[in-house]
Order: C-alpha cells, then structure tokens, then sequence
C-alpha cells in the first residue's frame, strides 16, 4: 500500500511538474513579441488615407553651412490600402524650384520612383530597384522615404531601450540576399520601433560593406488621424557619419483626409509650371 501510494504521490508531482512547465513555455511564448506583425504595423503606421504638407528641408555640411530649401508635398494610399504615393514638389530656392519627386509604391512589384527636371523640360524615371541614390541632394536615400520591403530584410530582437521618453524594441534587419544590400546600399539597418505605437524614431545603418554609414532621429510625433490610429513625426534628421553631412525635415501644415486628386501623383502634373 505504501509503494502504491508512493507511486501515485510520484505521478501526480510528475502530471502537476509537466502543467507547470507547460503553462510557464506558454507564458514565455506569449510574450516574444511578434518581429513580423511588429514591422508590419510600422511600416503602416504613418500611412493616412490622404495629405497635404509644406516642409523646410536644412542641409548643413560638416562645416556649418546650411542650404534651405521649401516645398509643397502630397500623399495617398492606394486602393488596396497597402501602398503609397507620394509627390513632392521644390518651391526655393531658384536652383531647385520646380523640382519634382514622384514616388509610387508597389507591394508586389518594383516601385515607381520618378523625377522632373525643369531645367531640362522633362520627366526622367529612376531605376526602381536601385534605392541607395540621394533623395533630392538629401541625407536620405529614395529607399529611406519610399520604405524598404519587408520580405527583403531578415528582423532580430537585440533587445528593449528607451528612447526619448519610449520604450522601445530594438530591431536588427539583415538584407537577405546581395542584391538588396547592394541596391539598399546597407549592410546592416538597427532600428528602434516604439512599443506603443509601433512608430520607428531612431535608427542606425551600415554601408554595403558594413562600415558605420547614417544615423536617422524621428521626433515631434503626432497622432494624425486618431479614428485609424496614424502618426507621423513632424521632424526628420538624417546625419552622415562618413561625410558629416546632415539634413533636417521639418513639417508645416500638415493635414491628412484632405481628399487628394488622383492627378498629383502623375507625370503631366509634374511637368506642370
């Protein structure tokens, strides 16, 4: 009796051990956060149905001079909810005004990226895949503005960090194969996406050959459209660690739902004086 007694002691400690283990891998598991559903929702994050905006944009060089430059931009999601387009159009100074950038996201394609010249009368289109080039003369590259495919890109959790007051997830993203790094032109991205809204405010890039390369800062949030819970950062700072190069985005007037016309987003519209 004892012996029997002992052993059904035994397994119910065993059956009780195994549930705990269970119920704590479980627990563990619940809470690894999602890498994919994390990048997903920050690339859509800052995604309005819509809007219209003035921004100044300061280059300043590694020995203090600025350029300032004006313009006027508009944006709108497409219809499958997914993909942006996004037009900016330069108002000053005299050797940039007219110039015009047209970016159109495709999910499942190559993306569109286009820009007007007015100097030369004319609409040149970009190669889509090559997304390194400078955005306009600024710190930040087309892929930068446009986003970088998330199937492209391999993701890992380093580790929790606050960052301006957030908690944040620290995110490593590796080119998952050659040519991504080379048209990207980095090696290695480290971005910090907030835990909250899920807004990525800083970040930190290698060149194609892994050398430190540029840093990125996101400030000035705002909740742009509560009812589909966007944000955008009202300024942009990207400083070049290899050239001392620095550009900062700030925006004006920024307004979103304002139902803009398909027409803006097109090459006649570019050209337009």
């Amino acid at each position: 009796m004892k012996n029997k007694f002992n052993r059904s002691k035994l397994a119910s400690l065993i059956v009780a051990t195994s549930l705990m283990f269970v119920a704590l891998l479980q627990s563990a598991q619940a809470a690894e956060p999602n890498l994919g559903e994390i990048i997903k929702k920050s690339l859509m994050i800052n995604k309005v149905l819509d809007s219209t905006s003035d921004a100044t944009f300061t280059l300043t060089n590694k020995s203090g001079q600025e350029r300032i430059r004006k313009t006027y931009g508009v944006s709108k999601l497409q219809a499958n909810g997914i993909d942006n387009m996004r037009m900016t159009r330069f108002l000053s100074p005299s050797d940039v005004k007219g110039t015009v950038s047209l970016l159109i996201e495709h999910s499942a394609a190559d993306d569109d990226i286009w820009i007007y010249l007015p100097a030369l009368k004319k609409v040149r289109r970009l190669v889509s895949s090559n997304k390194r080039d400078s955005f306009v003369g600024t710190d930040f590259s087309y892929g930068d503005v446009i986003g970088h495919k998330q199937e492209e890109w391999n993701y890992k959790l380093l580790r929790e960090e606050t960052v301006d007051g957030a908690i944040c997830y620290v995110i490593e993203a590796l080119p998952n194969n050659d040519t991504v790094r080379i048209n990207s032109g980095y090696a290695k991205r480290i971005i910090w996406v907030r835990k909250d809204n899920a807004f990525a405010i800083k970040g930190e890039m290698d060149d194609e050959n892994g050398q430190p390369y540029k840093t990125f800062h996101m400030t000035e949030l705002q909740e742009v459209d509560a009812t589909r819970g966007k944000w955008q950062a009202m300024r942009l700072e990207s400083k070049n660690s290899q050239t001392g190069h620095q550009t900062v985005i700030k925006f004006e007037n920024f307004k979103v739902n304002q139902k803009v016309r398909d027409d803006f987003f097109t090459e006649r519209y570019m050209a337009k004086e």
